[in-house]
This record gives structure tokens, C-alpha cells and sequence, in this order.
């Protein structure tokens, strides 16, 4: 339990009440060697309707929903439009579109015109792993 402490009879306290030193904060999980996450639909300098269906690849892990704990294992995020990547070691927020239920495509609507997309893997905590699974990023063009 995060945050809590024992006093040595087996009972638990928070750690507010007995001023515990506070769980550490959850660090990124291990990625195997050579694992990729890649975008397999659209292709680089495909031209797309404004609704379309974005396949993801991965190769060399598995995919799990947010918060499953098994190793090499974890879920993809989609980065549009980003010109950096997220911080590499805290948990994914705002910056990216989430798909922590394990899918592996999602429907995207954008505005006509181009953009770039980009997958990064993250673990259960929505954090990348190390090292990290990015992909390239493709350029598409919406009509």
C-alpha cells in the first residue's frame, strides 16, 4: 500500500498519522532488448480522409491495459502533431492520446492538412519504459 507504514504489531497506519517516510513515486519498467513500436496504417506520406483508422505495430513485447503488472508488457500512446517527445521519466498526461484498454488501433479525426504521428509505449503506470519504445514518426497528409 502506498504511503503507509507498520508499527511492528501488525498494525498499518497512513503515514500521515505516524509521519512515514511516502512510498517512492512507481519508476519506468525494463524494455527487452530490440523491441519496436511502429505504426503500421497509414503509411509515411499517406493521404487520408479526415476520419481514418491509425494500426498499431509492436514487436518484441506484449500489450496490457494501464496498471496490469506483467513484464514487457504495456500500452500504446499516440503522439500528434509533437515536435519533442514527452519526459521519458514520468507518466504520459496531457502530451499524448492514451490507449490504456490494450488497443491496438484507434479511430483519429483531424483537420485537413499535415501531420505527423508518432507511437511511444508506456507501462502500466503510463510511463516509458527503459529504455524507451519509440517509434518513428510518420507524416500524413488529411484532405
Amino acid at each position: 500500500m502506498r504511503g503507509a507504514c507498520t508499527t511492528g504489531i501488525g498494525v498499518l497506519f497512513l503515514s500521515f498519522s505516524l509521519g512515514c517516510e511516502p512510498a517512492p513515486e512507481p519508476s519506468s519498467s525494463t524494455s527487452p532488448q530490440g523491441a519496436t513500436v511502429y505504426i503500421i496504417s497509414p503509411i509515411d506520406g499517406a493521404v487520408v480522409s479526415d476520419t481514418f483508422i491509425v494500426r498499431f505495430g509492436l514487436k518484441g513485447m506484449g500489450v496490457a491495459p494501464a496498471g496490469t503488472a506483467i513484464a514487457n508488457t504495456g500500452h500504446h500512446h499516440l503522439l500528434v502533431d509533437k515536435e519533442t517527445l514527452p519526459p521519458l521519466d514520468q507518466p504520459m498526461l496531457d502530451q499524448v492520446q492514451h490507449f490504456g484498454l490494450g488497443q491496438t488501433e484507434a479511430t483519429i479525426m483531424l483537420e485537413p492538412g499535415e501531420h505527423t504521428l508518432q507511437l511511444i509505449f508506456g507501462d502500466k503506470f503510463h510511463t516509458p519504459h527503459d529504455p524507451p519504445v519509440i517509434g518513428e514518426p510518420i507524416t500524413i497528409t488529411v484532405q
